[in-house]
């Protein structure tokens, strides 16, 4: 079985989120940056079934350089080889950009029978790559797995949303999107994280990816970003002090605010 996992750098979450002056992007170069605490998850539950079932686990990242750091890790997790895709023409990609270089990427790992995500990452949240990228591939989508079993060429979720639950059955090869919800992921060992250095990982460009296409034309985003101010500082609230009157204040408040 061979197994595809999709991880992204992303900053961390602890840490201030700024825009980059230039662009208005997410600035990447003056905060710490981790794992996308999703797409480790995602990284789990290959590894998990690698375990149970039998599988080789490639996993592809799409990031500038320190996006390696990310690959390393899942190595060290104990997947067997990685795929970087690095080109600076890809700063401050879209959706329906990024999905058609995964969808590249993955296609040149061979015959995968299973591409496992995270249904969002934590700095972007669009919630929308996994979908582009299965159609793109033309591959059935799982998507807010909280549980993923394979048996007899069939992938089977648990699929929770806000909306409620069900169970999702497709054939490989399929694509699945799984919540934070679906395990712990484990610590590196020192044993792995010695290994990860050994491990081959792949550095691929768009010219790698597409060379019959013309790589400085390509069209990263369908978006720009024109102004952006600073978040307006919370303001005191209204308190009304109940003397059989509160209720037509709050009818007042809510009234002026067009609430109601």
């Amino acid at each position: 079985m061979n197994i595809v996992v999709l991880v992204k750098q992303v900053p961390d979450t602890a840490a201030e989120r700024t825009l980059s002056a230039a662009d208005l992007t997410l600035d990447r170069e003056d905060t710490d940056l981790v794992l996308d605490e999703i797409n480790e998850r995602a990284a789990e539950e290959a590894l998990t079934l690698k375990e149970t079932v039998g599988a080789e686990v490639t996993v592809v990242s799409m990031g500038p350089d320190s996006a390696l750091e990310a690959i390393r890790k899942v190595l060290a997790m104990g997947a067997d080889r990685g795929l970087h895709i690095r080109d600076d023409r890809l700063h401050g990609a879209d959706v329906v950009t990024t999905a058609k270089v995964l969808a590249a990427a993955v296609r040149t790992v061979g015959d995968v029978d299973l591409v496992l995500a995270g249904n969002a990452t934590t700095d972007g949240q669009s919630s929308a790559v996994p979908a582009a990228l299965a159609d793109l591939l033309g591959l059935p989508q799982l998507t807010h797995a909280r549980e993923v079993s394979v048996d007899e060429g069939r992938v089977r979720v648990e699929r929770e949303t806000e909306d409620g639950e069900a169970t999702l059955d497709a054939p490989l090869p399929a694509l699945v999107s799984v919540t934070e919800k679906i395990n712990e992921p484990r610590y590196p060992s020192f044993k792995g994280i010695m290994a990860a250095k050994r491990k081959p990982v792949e550095t691929l460009d768009l010219d790698d990816l597409f060379p019959d296409g013309d790589g400085n034309g390509f069209r990263v985003s369908r978006t720009r970003v024109l102004t952006a101010v600073p978040r307006p500082a919370r303001v005191a609230g209204t308190r009304v002090t109940d003397d059989g009157s509160a209720g037509r204040h709050l009818a007042a408040f809510l009234i002026a605010q067009k609430l109601l």
